[in-house]
Parts: structure tokens; C-alpha cells; sequence
């Protein structure tokens, strides 16, 4: 774990004890002002900015402006600032670092190494991430793809800041979808068998049904005729259930539990949550069905339980599950979702804080990925071959590879539209935003291999003839990498990290195409080495919290 305390930490540290200097009553009080550091976003202002003076003048009863002369007259002496910082307008008070600050998170990233950018926010408490939960019905499409990929760098992010995360893939291996799947196997093998089948209504038609049917047929010739219908169902679900594996295995996704929607059946999971909603009171029947009161939780109107034919509907099953989930001990959860799923979740925590169980109003927290539209040649691509009906998943990693894939699935704020165009991601060109970020790191591969020195002598290099603004905006950017981390877990938006990368890369290849770095100053030359060393360890550090590889050539 980075024991890196960053410049902005250590930077609010100094001028929280120069306030409590200046004005010492502001310590003794039971809620203590608390001094934010922010980064200006015009970097020719310093490097952080403090606009505390402002926001204090109404409780002090001074003017802001005398506010910061007073807190700055009361600074400690520090190695970190490069002098005394400017007070500008009314009292903001703008702060420059010294080289030797703004260089030291060189020496930090070395140390670190892969652990660098790491923290502890989540001290070590559990937290489940659940996502994909596909119906075990066909393939995994583009959309379950957005949601692996987006679950999964979730899960990296906690485990980056210090939580025990478990993943866990819920199928749903009970209801309608299911006995369409077997009505549908059925129906294939009674063709092949020369029998007179009719295809279900709402039936799964692509070609994976067909290859599922003769694989059933091989293996159980004893019902060539497809009269077992149980025995297809379970069948088709296990079939699927292992290709779906394979292609998450694929897809460098894996999952500590999975949890299938039938034994909440099987187990009287689900009677007995509905039994305990009844219990306390928050049910009625009307019209011969079992109605929850969902309009006491905020719903907008009350749903229905159990329908009059006794079967349930979709949502009993999900707040079982979820039961599950807090009586496993997870006090806090995440379900990463297809935003057509946005519908559902009200009643899902109204039936949960129906049970009265001490769950927290917004348990769990969702994260919802919108649709996705698949470009090549500047058509939209809509069906598989072999799925019929969709693009799928393994498609996509045949196509562009699972680098490609993954970052193209999370470089874009999850509840936005995304559009995949598959010609952007084969592309060898600095428009390719994931070529870009692994390009700077084999080029950066490249010129250490040129130099031909031994790595580990760049750790203990002087870096005071770092001078340059090149240099100047790397160093900041390797320093911003924990906070961008740390920001990403708490905001669950695994699209900051990619935003992160992008703008690294674009510094490195700035700074590759201004300066030389093979120079004949013998100190130059490896100050700027053990420079863009450094950046080649936060590159490949970042790229793996998004599960993609860092090439050290291309």
C-alpha cells in the first residue's frame, strides 16, 4: 500500500495549522473550520489554490483580503512552497511548489511501484459488486460486455482503496425466459427428429439454439425425440451457463460467487420474504393477488406480489436476493445494471426497507450502463451470425481484442450512449484513445532500451534539472493519480481513470516530441529518464486498473 502523501494533503495540512495560528479560537470549536485546497483550473495561478478567506469573512467579521494576509503571515516554514504565495482578488491565496515538492512524487512511485495510486478509504470492510446477472438464454452481448467491463473495473477501484470486494454473477435460471429457452431447444431437436415442432412465441431463434440441440440429441439419444423437456431445460441453461464463462474468462472477468435465482425457490427464500412482508404489515389483497405498499417507500404506486394464478412477479425474487446479500454480511452493495433495469429499482428498495430489517434507505447502490451501438465501415452492425438477433461479446474480442474492448466499454461516463465503432479501435493512429495510452508506454519502453542502463540506478537520480513545462505538467499529472483513483471508487465511475490516461499519454507525447532525452548532460539525461521511467509505472499502473495490458511494444 502507497504510504504517498500527496502535495494537496500535505499543502491543506500547512495552512490548516497557519489558520488555527492566525485565528486560534477557530480550533477550540466543536465543528473546527476545515481549509480545501483545489487545483486552479487556469495552471499559470500556481499549482493549488485556497479560498478559505472568503468563505470565513462573514464568521470572522473581517474582510476577505485581510483574512489571507493573515494566514499566509502565519505560514510555517515549509520545503514544500516555492515561496510566499500570491494573494489575488478579494483573498484567494494562490500557492506555488518548490522543484524539490513537485519532484518528490518521482522517488514515491518508484517506492510504491505497483502500489502506487493505492489507498485505504475503504479499510478493509466488505462491499459485493454484482454485475453481468445475464439470463442464461443466449450468448453475452455488447451490452452485458459494457456492464463486465464497467463491474469489474469497479471491483479493481474498491480493491485499490482497501475494500474486500467479492463479485458475485446472479442468474436468473428461473421464470418465463427459461422455459422459452427449453420450449425453444425443443422445437430444434423435433425438427432435426423430422417432427411436426411449433417454435414458442418470443422463442430464442439464433444459431447457438441449433448447436444446443444437436449437442443434446448426441448426448442423450435415448430422447431423440425431444419429449424430456426438463431434462433440455437443464441442458441448454448448463450449456449456456459455461459458454457465457468462457467468454468472461475471455474477457479477464471472474467472479468469487454465483448465485442462481432458482434456489431462492428451492431454499423458500422467496415465501419466506413474502411471508415476513405480510408479518409486518405492509401488504394487502385485492383482486385475488398479494399487493406490497410500495407508495410508503416513495413509489409511485403499489405493486403487486403475488399474481392471482399464485406465480410472483419479477421484483419478490430481487429483494430475497437482496436479503441474502445483507444477511451475508455485506453492509454495503453495488449492482452494476442495463439502464432499461432504471424502472424496477424503486420497488426493489421499498421491498427491502419493507422488511424492516435496519437496511439502508439506498442499499444497494446501482449503476446503470446505457445502450450500445456498434459501428464498422460507417454502418451499424445489429446481428451475429451465430446469435441471430445481436452483436455479441465474443464477437467484439475477435474483432478489436479484449484490450480494445474493455476500454472502449469504460472510457465513457457508464449512463451515457456509447458508440463502438470497431474501425477506431483496430486503428493504429493517436485517434484510437487506448493505441494512444499504450503507445506512450512502449515508447517510453523504447527509449529506456536505447539508453540500455540499469533501470533500478534511475531511483536514486537528482531531478533538480527538471525545469521545463513539460516536465513541470508530468510531474503534476503523476501526482494527481492517487486522488484520480480515490475519486473513481467513491464516485463508482470507472471512466476518470480513462479520462486520467488520456491526458498522461498526451503529456508524455508532448514532452517525447519537444525534448531529447538521450542528451550528452549526463545529470539531464537521467533526471529525464527516471522522469518518464516513473510515467511508464503510472501508465501501466492505470491500465491495469481498467484490465487492459501495457505493451513494451507496438
Amino acid at each position: 500500500m502507497s504510504s504517498f502523501i500527496d502535495n494537496k494533503t500535505a499543502v491543506a495540512a500547512l495552512f490548516q495549522e497557519a489558520l488555527f495560528t492566525a485565528y486560534p479560537a477557530l480550533k477550540n470549536e466543536d465543528l473546527p473550520f476545515i481549509i480545501e485546497v483545489e487545483k486552479p483550473k487556469n495552471p499559470d495561478h500556481g499549482h493549488f489554490a485556497v479560498n478559505s478567506a472568503l468563505q470565513l469573512a462573514r464568521k470572522l467579521g473581517a474582510k476577505p483580503r485581510d483574512i489571507a494576509v493573515a494566514i499566509v503571515a502565519a505560514l510555517p516554514a515549509s520545503a514544500l512552497l516555492a515561496g510566499p504565495p500570491e494573494i489575488a482578488g478579494p483573498g484567494f491565496i494562490n500557492i506555488r511548489l518548490s522543484a524539490t515538492a513537485e519532484s518528490r512524487v518521482v522517488n514515491t512511485v518508484f517506492a510504491a511501484a505497483d502500489d502506487f495510486g493505492k489507498g485505504n478509504d475503504g479499510n478493509a470492510q466488505k462491499v459485493m459488486v454484482e454485475f453481468v446477472s445475464a439470463n442464461p438464454t443466449g450468448p453475452l452481448h455488447v451490452g452485458h460486455g459494457r456492464g463486465a467491463a464497467t463491474g469489474d473495473t469497479i471491483a479493481r477501484l474498491l480493491e485499490a482503496q482497501d475494500w474486500q470486494v467479492s463479485r458475485e454473477f446472479y442468474y436468473n435460471d428461473a421464470g418465463a425466459q427459461i422455459n422459452n429457452l427449453a420450449l425453444s431447444v425443443q422445437a430444434r431437436v423435433r425438427e432435426k427428429a423430422n417432427i411436426d415442432a411449433t417454435f414458442p412465441e418470443g422463442g430464442y431463434r439464433g444459431d447457438y439454439i441449433i448447436e444446443i440441440a444437436e449437442r443434446y440429441v448426441q448426448q442423450n439419444p435415448q430422447d431423440a425425440k425431444g419429449e424430456n423437456l426438463d431434462a433440455m431445460q437443464k441442458f441448454a441453461v448448463a450449456a449456456l451457463r459455461h459458454e457465457q464463462d468462457l467468454d468472461l474468462k475471455a474477457f479477464d472477468v471472474q467472479f468469487d460467487v454465483y448465485y442462481l435465482e432458482s434456489s431462492l425457490y428451492t431454499d423458500g427464500l422467496v415465501e419466506k420474504t413474502v411471508a415476513h412482508l405480510v408479518k409486518m404489515g405492509h401488504t394487502y389483497e385485492m383482486d385475488g393477488a398479494l399487493w406490497l405498499k410500495t407508495t410508503d417507500y416513495g413509489d409511485d404506486k403499489d405493486r403487486v406480489m403475488r399474481k392471482s394464478d399464485g406465480s410472483y412477479t419479477y421484483f419478490v425474487p430481487d429483494v430475497a436476493y437482496h436479503v441474502t446479500k445483507w444477511e451475508r454480511g455485506f453492509t454495503r452493495a453495488i449492482t452494476e445494471l442495463g439502464a432499461d433495469h432504471h424502472g424496477s429499482l424503486a420497488r426493489m428498495h421499498a421491498g427491502l426497507q419493507a422488511m424492516d430489517m435496519g437496511v439502508p434507505k439506498g442499499y444497494p447502490d446501482y449503476v446503470l450502463h446505457q445502450m450500445i451501438t456498434v459501428m464498422r465501415s460507417g454502418a451499424e452492425m445489429k446481428i451475429s451470425k451465430r446469435a441471430g438477433s445481436y452483436v455479441t461479446l465474443r464477437d467484439l474480442i475477435d474483432e478489436v481484442g479484449r484490450d480494445a474492448t474493455r476500454y472502449f466499454f469504460v472510457m465513457r461516463k457508464s449512463d451515457s450512449q456509447l458508440t463502438f465503432d470497431i474501425d477506431l479501435a483496430n486503428s493504429r493512429s493517436e485517434e484510437n484513445p487506448v493505441y494512444y495510452v499504450q503507445y506512450a508506454h512502449a515508447r517510453i519502453c523504447s527509449v529506456l532500451n536505447q539508453w540500455g542502463g540499469e533501470a533500478a540506478t534511475l531511483k536514486a537520480v537528482d531531478l533538480s534539472p527538471l525545469a521545463s513545462k513539460y516536465e513541470s505538467d508530468l510531474l503534476r499529472a503523476l501526482a494527481d493519480f492517487p486522488e484520480t483513483l480515490r475519486t473513481a471508487a467513491r464516485e463508482l465511475a470507472p471512466h476518470l481513470v480513462c479520462v486520467y490516461l488520456g491526458d498522461l499519454a498526451a503529456k508524455l507525447h508532448s514532452y517525447y516530441n519537444a525534448e531529447k532525452f538521450l542528451v550528452e548532460d549526463e545529470g539531464l539525461k537521467l533526471a529525464r529518464l527516471s522522469l518518464i521511467a516513473a510515467t511508464r509505472q503510472v501508465l501501466k499502473n492505470g491500465l491495469a486498473v481498467v484490465g487492459v495490458s501495457a505493451p513494451e511494444k507496438m
